[in-house]
């Protein structure tokens, strides 16, 4: 089979080769690939950068991919062969609050990935999707759109009337204007260029701020909420973006910490977030009892996941390159 492999670090270490063809044992089932999309953790990874936790040569690449079950182990129940079915982002975390052990079971990173034709997963470590997405739909949801639920709809869920400000056109910021949408909140976006907020306006944002021209955003925010802030802000940017998040939430307001885009470290000041009770909350993707929840709700919805560009594996190289220049919207995939 074929499998876009990190050799070396950096994209140009990536490269298509042939490894064995794989075979399930018990518990688990074999997966003939038909789709992948890229995370900018992808990205990070070709660098090294999540450290010695990451396998760090000879990893087959990607978290997110769908496919059909062409085998069946002994052993597996509630799964037959010619079943669709997407990857779980995380192989051992099936319900129940993180911890180090559940956390290191990523594809992609520490475990290989789905960037290949063929792909043996534990049962538990797929999930069947909604039948109105296609390949490439489906294979964009383990981590993007995860992680975008449980910003929006996890533990601070936002409801009808609520605020909620995403930032950009990457596909969590995607994901994330689109179940807040749903949710019945009020959405507020920022991106870079008009043709982006087109996009976003395209998908149901309320509000579009071109934070280009008005880069003290949070100013923005506050005025369109009367002066009160929002009640969520996905944060996604980072070190460029963290200050404006903090002036846009509302007090008693959650920042859902997600992205790290423009830079890991930012100087904060701790005083608002003790003064006006701010919660920063991290958000790392999420477990396999949230991913059921967030399937069906996506086939009660008929949401459709925002697609911008396919590669085929040969040109997976271009394709995080293209991913790495920031001119997507949606989400960028790989077609198998």
């Amino acid at each position: 089979m074929k499998a876009a492999v990190l050799d070396s670090p950096g994209i140009g270490g990536v490269n298509v080769k042939e490894l064995p063809d794989p075979r399930p044992g018990p518990g688990e089932v074999l997966v003939r690939m038909r789709a992948a999309s890229l995370n900018f953790r992808d990205l990070v990874v070709t660098t090294g950068g999540y450290g010695p936790q990451q396998k760090q040569t000879g990893l087959t690449l990607l978290s997110d991919g769908a496919g059909e079950i062409v085998e069946v182990g002994p052993g597996v129940a509630g799964y037959r062969v010619g079943d669709r079915v997407a990857s779980c982002f995380f192989q051992d975390w099936e319900g129940g609050p993180a911890n180090a052990r559940r956390l290191g079971s990523a594809l992609g990173a520490h475990l290989d990935g789905v960037a290949c034709e063929l792909k043996v997963l534990p049962a538990r470590g797929v999930m069947h999707f909604p039948d109105h997405l296609n390949w490439l739909e489906a294979a964009t949801l383990p981590c993007a759109a995860l992680t975008a639920w449980n910003a929006v709809l996890g533990a601070t869920a936002v409801g009808p009337g609520e605020t909620v400000v995403t930032q950009g056109t990457g596909g969590v910021s995607m994901f994330a204007a689109q179940f807040a949408v749903v949710s019945g909140a009020e959405v507020i976006s920022t991106s870079s260029t008009h043709a982006k907020l087109e996009r976003l306006a395209a998908i149901g944002s309320h509000h579009l701020i071109n934070y280009k021209s008005e880069p003290e955003w949070g100013k923005r925010v506050r005025a369109l909420t009367g002066g009160t802030g929002a009640d969520l802000v996905v944060e996604v940017g980072g070190a460029d973006t963290l200050k404006q998040s903090m002036l846009a939430v509302r007090p008693g307001g959650t920042l859902a910490l997600i992205g790290v885009v423009s830079g890991r470290k930012a100087e904060l000041n701790l005083g608002p977030v003790v003064t006006s009770f701010m919660r920063l909350q991290g958000i790392t993707v999420g477990n396999r009892d949230e991913y059921a929840a967030m399937m069906r709700a996506i086939g009660l919805s008929k949401l459709k996941p925002v697609l911008d560009r396919s590669f085929p594996l040969s040109d997976i190289r271009k394709a995080m390159e293209y991913l790495q220049s920031g001119q997507h919207v949606g989400k960028v995939c790989i077609e198998i």
